[in-house]
């Protein structure tokens, strides 16, 4: 019988025609809201906590701790529950309604503080005094494996090998550096966009951090071209995949695929990929789908 974890990953990849106005080149969305947890955080949540325990960092009696924008801490919650741990996640405090009270329903202590970054200075400074684990996804191999073992070969084999360009936003990096780990094996002509957002622009899911908080798992020579996003392109984006495409996502989805239409400008011919990240229903306390 199928456990709950048996259906993280293997998520649709679906043509998304009617925002793409060049016929020459394919665009596909991966639909990572299809995941138990609702996005692509379940792949590396998974992967770090059984990584944890299969190699008895995580000691019984031990809570994990975790500093997250959302959709990880949602997906630690509900992994760390199937796996009887306890947690505490750390979020900025302008984190939505929906996902502190999804996280809540799990079981997890939820902490608010000011800023992502000072989210992640107090996880590390309750892990160092001891009883708590830190998974730190900015620095865990086990988060970019994730993506490396399965994404990244769901993709390569549902384009039947004939991807060009892989699209995704950029937070902890994750989705990128090992899916881009993957198809550079496969295929080292097929080129990696990574989206950032534009200066003053808010968008969850995607990052510019400040240097003393880079990601340690990025590596800029896995990714070919950085493109920027502003806030207001992602929004619109969003409100355009719902009402013409039926997808109903997150701003980091809409996002990547502005910046995937931008790129598409420039083709003649392609086949391209982008990370679809959540679910919308996470964002309806927000204005994302106001008018």
């Amino acid at each position: 019988m199928a456990t709950l974890l048996d259906f993280v990953g293997n998520t649709p990849l679906v043509e998304l025609k009617h925002v793409n106005p060049n016929p020459a080149v394919q665009l596909y969305g991966k639909m990572e809201g299809y995941n138990p947890g609702g996005s692509v955080k379940d792949r590396p949540a998974y992967s770090m906590i059984k990584g944890a325990i299969d190699r008895g960092d995580l000691q019984p009696g031990v809570k994990l701790i975790e500093a997250t924008s959302g959709n990880t801490g949602i997906a630690l919650a509900m992994i760390a529950r199937l796996y009887n741990v306890e947690i505490e996640l750390v979020l900025p405090k302008n984190s939505t309604r929906e996902r502190i009270l999804t996280m809540q329903a799990f079981g997890a202590k939820v902490t608010l503080m000011e800023t992502m970054e000072s989210a992640r200075d107090f996880a590390e400074e309750q892990a160092q005094k001891g009883g708590y684990f830190l998974l730190n996804q900015f620095a865990n191999p086990d988060n970019y494996l994730a993506h490396y073992r399965t994404t990244g070969p769901e993709i390569w084999e549902n384009t039947q090998s004939k991807i060009t360009h892989f699209v995704s936003s950029m937070g902890t990096t994750g989705t990128i550096m090992g899916t881009s780990r993957f198809l550079k094996e496969q295929n080292p002509a097929i080129q990696i966009i990574g989206c950032q957002p534009t200066e003053g622009s808010q968008i969850p899911g995607i990052r510019k951090w400040p240097e003393q908080y880079l990601p340690k798992i990025f590596d800029p020579g896995r990714v070919d071209r950085v493109m920027e996003v502003s806030q207001e392109e992602a929004t619109l984006m969003t409100r355009r995949l719902a009402r013409e495409e039926g997808i109903f996502a997150g701003m980091s989805s809409g996002g990547a695929v502005h910046a995937a239409l931008k790129l598409i400008e420039e083709l003649t011919e392609g086949v391209v990929v982008c990370i679809i990240c959540d679910r919308g229903d996470r964002y309806l306390s927000s204005d994302l789908f106001g008018e």
